[in-house]
């Protein structure tokens, strides 16, 4: 049996919805894991992944997690002084209360089992002590390394807002595969991250395609479900005369 008109549009609208969907970026900002202000030893846990956090927060379910050491650290305002790092008041004003960290380990892991594409950004401060960062194609780590990214030390400083770790620097890199893991490497306790931003190279923004492109692939789509339904309408209305 030929598929209807309708139903051809019908998929015509999902492919478009979908096309949508993918070209909207993830950014993580870490706000609201922990109450603001707040000591810094709230673990992140399964904020991201439809739990909560160690201080029994929840967040949007992206179906990420992040190691057992990942902590969200306090960032300073010029009037909240609850760490020694600050955003120095730049960037996302959504994005001005916590950060990444951990006090263990050299590492901690950011998991995605479902996996991401196209590229991986973020924002850091590392005062002193220089760190990296690299994406694998394996949970924690493992598999294929598919894009790693030296963190030099940023220096500086925000005297206004108490902080060391101040101001953050913007960081992306563009990759092949799939991913479904994040190393964030460094010395425990000397290296803050926040930003974590998925499908986008630029943190906390995307490149998505303009509205006219997703007009002519609506366009292209609908043309070919008009072509389809001429085409089945013509066979019906043929009749073959035996002689």
């Amino acid at each position: 049996m030929k598929p209807s008109a309708l139903k051809l549009i019908a998929l015509a609208a999902v492919a478009l919805s979908t096309t949508a969907a993918w070209a909207s970026p993830i950014d993580l900002t870490f706000a609201g894991v922990a109450p603001y202000p707040s000591g810094n030893n709230v673990l992140i846990e399964n904020y991201y992944n439809g739990g909560t956090s160690s201080a029994g927060t929840s967040g949007t379910n992206y179906g990420i997690y992040f190691s057992d050491n990942a902590l969200a650290i306090c960032l300073n305002s010029t009037t909240v002084f609850c760490s020694n790092t600050s955003k120095g008041g730049l960037g996302d004003p959504n994005s001005q209360q916590n950060g990444l960290f951990w006090l263990s380990n050299a590492d901690a892991f950011l998991d995605d089992p479902a996996g991401f594409t196209t590229g991986f950004s973020f924002t850091y401060s590392a005062f002193t002590t220089p760190g990296s960062i690299s994406v694998w194609s394996g949970l924690d780590g493992t598999g294929t390394e598919l894009a790693d990214l030296a963190l030099p030390a940023t220096g500086g400083g925000c005297p206004a807002y108490g902080a060391d770790f101040c101001p953050f620097t913007a960081l992306g890199v563009g990759f092949l595969g799939t991913a479904e893991s994040i190393d964030f490497s460094g010395t425990a306790n000397q290296i803050v991250f926040d930003d974590v931003t998925f499908g986008s190279t630029t943190p906390g923004t995307g490149v998505t395609p303009e509205p006219s492109s997703f007009l002519l692939l609506g366009t292209g789509l609908l043309g070919a479900v008009e072509a389809i339904r001429r085409k089945v309408s013509l066979r019906r209305s043929t009749k073959v005369t035996l002689a």
